[in-house]
């Protein structure tokens, strides 16, 4: 009748200790910028409110955490950001990428490729060719605007609303007749492509070429750059568009993921203890 209970005890301080240590510091994360309580914490975790505010203590202890002292509430602290910031300098997007590229390209025949952000323009840096005879392709190292491709358009829907402001507030060059280049109607566009989660171009960058493409971030949630599928316009019907469009926006989710990235959580409601 023992047996079980005491193989349950043992087991459970493994997890009480660096797992459950780490359990806290995802949440935080995860809810940043918001700070939490230790109620919600422990509620949350389903840890029993003494241990959750044990836990608490060492974190802030180790700079892991910061505590406020107004709020009751926790953040991630300077020694979160030391880790984060190490992790971020060994990552190799290229590399990370390089496999979803290949999935895509295999799942959907076209050509798939990947370009970093560089201020106000982007960057292809990779491209993976489609195996049809008549395919697209693209000269790596070639910079082009944010305003035109499908590319270039999921990098500014994914950024913030000042610099989105900031880049239309600049006179937009036609690139070819398609590109659109009124402020309105790129927020419009920019708009339809946060809630769709991929951007679609035909004929914007280049005569003849369809695309679509998803933007990919860092852990951070700054903006790396993106992911497309691209080829012969007339390939790229409304319905291809939708579903290339769905795979390109879930690998971009898979290697943005990778990269340490998590789509902030919904604020929780309920008041908060102290204690």
């Amino acid at each position: 009748m023992t047996t079980t209970p005491v193989i349950a005890l043992d087991d459970r301080p493994v997890r009480s200790g660096l797992g459950r240590a780490l359990d806290v510091i995802n949440i935080i994360a995860s809810r940043a910028p918001q700070t939490l309580g230790v109620s919600t914490i422990a509620r949350e975790l389903g840890l029993p409110k003494a241990v959750a505010y044990r836990i608490l203590k060492e974190l802030v202890a180790d700079d892991f955490l910061s505590f406020n002292e107004e709020t009751k509430r926790y953040r991630l602290g300077t020694g979160a950001l030391a880790v984060g910031l190490a992790a971020l300098r060994a990552l190799d997007v290229p590399e990370t990428a390089r496999r979803y590229l290949v999935r895509l390209v295999r799942d959907t025949g076209e050509t798939a490729t990947l370009s970093v952000r560089q201020g106000w323009i982007r960057v292809y840096i990779d491209q993976v060719l489609s195996p049809h005879e008549v395919r697209m392709s693209v000269s790596l190292g070639t910079s082009h605007p944010l305003h035109s491709g499908s590319s270039s358009k999921a990098i500014l829907a994914a950024l913030s609303t000042v610099e989105v402001d900031e880049y239309l507030g600049q006179p937009l060059d036609r690139v070819t007749p398609s590109t659109i280049t009124d402020p309105d109607l790129l927020r419009a566009e920019l708009a339809q492509i946060r809630r769709q989660g991929y951007a679609v171009s035909l004929g914007e960058r280049q005569n003849g070429a369809g695309s679509v493409a998803a933007a990919v971030r860092y852990g951070t949630g700054q903006v790396f750059g993106s992911i497309s599928l691209c080829g012969p316009q007339d390939r790229f019907t409304r319905q291809v568009c939708a579903a290339h469009g769905s795979l390109v926006a879930a690998a971009a989710g898979e290697i943005s993921a990778e990269l340490g990235f998590r789509p902030p959580m919904p604020p929780s409601g309920g008041g908060e203890g102290t204690s």
